[in-house]
């Protein structure tokens, strides 16, 4: 494959969507940045990686109408790179990330701040460095971060975390407001950086599956399949067509169990207590039926290199059958209490938001930029198996604001609802898995659209078979900077609501 405009030919890589690899030179990095930002393609992810002896390269994934279109760019001494955030904003982060941990630069970038490193190690360390283990220690260093001041009458500063009141991921949000009305938010995160893309280096591919599935909890379908499409894609394998339509019922209750959680989160936010105990119920049974079914309330490790690890039989089937039925009809009935309910419409509807024009340019993804009006999903957009035998169909809302994002996910969880039944009741039958024969040195890619958005899985073996480097990239990465945006112009005491809408990943960025 070609794009217009760049004289360098893609690979196709074998795998269930359009997925096209080239290693180009620094004119092509820059030309294919603008060709894909002139089609309203968006970025993916960016990272870099450190060869040893055969040098350091840096990546990056674009999303096309063709498919996923990624680039390597060889570096040389210097360890710099052609900046393009000026096309794509959302790579600033990555290319902060990039620079903490393999050294290389974006060239001409205004933002030269650390973004993972926190002090946790000195600036002259490279925790993915060839040379380097994972396993050095070090000191707490000075860990000053500068934050872009607001100046004005009137304008202070209400810092955030990043320990918060609620049991969740720490991040800090430094808030500049005249009064109650926000004029800037800026985030800072990387507090759970864990070390994941060094660990996965030396693994076998079944214990690398395994690291996988833990990158995000609630996104341990989405993962786990990114990394079995890229594993799989580098093997040349296709695996058997039931145990595709069994992952798809795996990503398709992943997807409900999240959207139920946070409905009933938002409800709550908006002092509507009723709506966190039924939405709480309902996630539960749901969690339930997949620990009964599936063996796992998260469903870990049930997606596996060349497969599943677990079939259904008849029983099983039915039960989730059953399952559906009456979640349809509450999820239907809680929608109306929702639609009347005027006090919390109220503070739903006009709150955070993001219209089209701003959620292209800033490369929102996944039902947030479905909320904002813009009809992609890899689901319908590449139509692969098994969603294209059992029709899905896109959704969308076009207000963008909080309360579309909320009736975004009542959509979401019908539309899911109706395919689960479809996929149960049409389940194709043969074996659930494919032996996944060593392959030797090699890269594959995954790309599956989990319930925030796309996410993607670069993998690299060795001759040996074993993870010379893996890269996990989650959609939290584009929209925690709209985040940023969506707040602007509303009230302190709306932030809770507005980032729940979203409900963004931590440990799937940080990594």
């Amino acid at each position: 494959m070609r794009i217009p405009g760049l004289d360098t030919d893609f690979q196709l890589i074998a795998a269930p969507l359009p997925i096209h690899f080239a290693r180009v030179a620094p004119p092509a990095w820059s030309a294919l940045a603008l060709a894909v930002a002139g089609g309203q393609g968006q970025i993916v992810s960016l990272w870099a990686s450190d060869h040893g002896a055969a040098g350091k390269t840096v990546s990056a994934a674009y999303q096309t109408t063709a498919g996923l279109v990624v680039a390597e760019l060889a570096l040389g001494t210097a360890a710099t790179y052609p900046d393009i955030a000026g096309h794509f904003p959302a790579a600033i982060r990555m290319q902060r990330a990039a620079r903490d941990l393999v050294g290389v630069s974006a060239a001409g970038t205004g933002d030269q701040r650390p973004w993972l490193r926190h002090g946790s190690w000195p600036a002259d360390y490279l925790p993915l460095a060839a040379g380097n283990t994972g396993a050095e220690s070090f000191g707490q260093g000075n860990d000053e971060y500068e934050f872009v001041r607001v100046a004005g009458d009137g304008v202070h500063e209400i810092p955030v975390g990043p320990v918060h009141a609620g049991i969740i991921e720490p991040g800090h949000f430094r808030f500049s407001v005249v009064g109650e009305k926000v004029l800037r938010l800026e985030e800072r995160l990387g507090y759970t950086h864990k070390g994941i893309e060094r660990r996965f280096t030396g693994l076998d591919l079944a214990a690398g599956a395994r690291l996988a599935g833990r990158v995000s909890g609630d996104s341990t379908v989405a993962y786990a399949w990114g990394y079995a499409m890229a594993a799989e894609s580098l093997a040349g394998i296709q695996i058997p067509e039931r145990a595709g339509w069994l992952r798809a019922v795996l990503l398709e209750r992943e997807r409900i169990a999240n959207h139920l959680g946070d409905i009933g989160a938002l409800g709550n936010d908006a002092s509507f207590g009723f709506a966190l105990t039924q939405f709480s119920l309902l996630r539960e049974d749901w969690q339930r039926v997949s620990q009964a079914v599936f063996g796992h309330r998260l469903l870990m490790d049930q997606v596996v290199p060349g497969g599943v690890a677990r079939d259904l039989d008849q029983a099983a089937i039915a039960t989730q059958l059953e399952q559906i039925r009456v979640v349809r009809d509450m999820v239907a009935r809680l929608r109306r209490i929702f639609d009347e309910h005027a006090g919390m419409q109220d503070r739903f509807v006009t709150t955070g938001q993001v219209g089209q024009e701003l959620a292209l340019r800033l490369g929102l993804t996944g039902f947030a930029l479905r909320a904002s009006g813009i009809a992609r999903d890899l689901r319908s957009d590449f139509q692969f198996a098994p969603y294209r035998q059992v029709d899905f169909k896109c959704m969308t809302r076009t207000n963008g604001d909080v309360g579309a994002r909320v009736n975004q996910r009542f959509d979401e969880i019908a539309e899911s609802l109706r395919l689960l039944l479809r996929l149960l009741r049409g389940l194709p039958p043969g074996p659930i898995a494919a032996p996944l024969a060593a392959n030797g040195g090699g890269r594959g890619f995954g790309w599956v659209e989990g319930w925030r958005g796309p996410v993607m899985v670069a993998l690299e073996t060795g001759n040996d078979g074993a993870i010379e480097r893996c890269h996990c990239h989650d959609p939290s990465w584009q929209n925690w900077p709209v985040l940023e945006h969506a707040i602007i112009g509303n009230i302190v005491a709306d932030f809770p609501l507005i980032n729940k809408s979203f409900n963004l990943s931590y440990s799937g960025q940080d990594l």
